[in-house]
């Protein structure tokens, strides 16, 4: 290297115990996704954010959100839930209503149809969660990896 160029950037690198930890967190995270989307559309043609919002929509009173708690719910953004409330919208499996106190939110309800898909899409969606995750692992080791998982998703929420 000539004498009048910069030394390259020393490139940070993590520990063993924290490359295994971080290696094995992101390929969970990017083979799941894929994963429940797959089951859900064998299962009753839904993908996940839609199965997340119908569920977000069957435990809510009257069946009814307005969309921000909707988006809130269903641990998305409110334009992606937007776009999946559209596709649902189409299929008859919600309709969006007006909200009576306030003319500038929108409420999306539940149909029953829609109930009927979530119903439908839930056994296998729960039977696809214990095997593949978990399953094999003891109620010690479950409520650990909540912990773990909730510390991590506290952190990352930047609500």
């Amino acid at each position: 290297m000539p004498p009048d160029e910069p030394a390259a950037p020393r490139v940070p690198r993590m520990d063993p115990v924290h490359a295994r930890a971080w290696r094995a967190l992101v390929t969970v995270g990017q083979q799941l996704p894929a994963r429940l989307d797959a089951q859900l559309t064998d299962d009753a043609g839904i993908i996940n954010i839609e199965y997340a919002i119908l569920g977000a929509l069957a435990a809510a009173p009257d069946s009814t959100l307005r969309m921000g708690a909707l988006a809130e719910g269903s641990l998305s953004s409110t334009p992606r839930t937007s776009k999946a409330v559209t596709r649902l919208q189409k299929r008859g499996l919600v309709e969006r209503t007006s909200c009576a106190g306030d003319g500038r939110a929108i409420n999306v309800h539940l149909t029953r149809e829609g109930l009927r898909t979530y119903l439908r899409a839930t056994p296998p969606h729960i039977e696809l969660a214990r095997d593949t995750i978990l399953g094999d692992l003891s109620d010690e080791e479950l409520t650990t990896l909540a912990g773990l998982l909730e510390r991590v998703a506290d952190r990352l929420d930047d609500r």
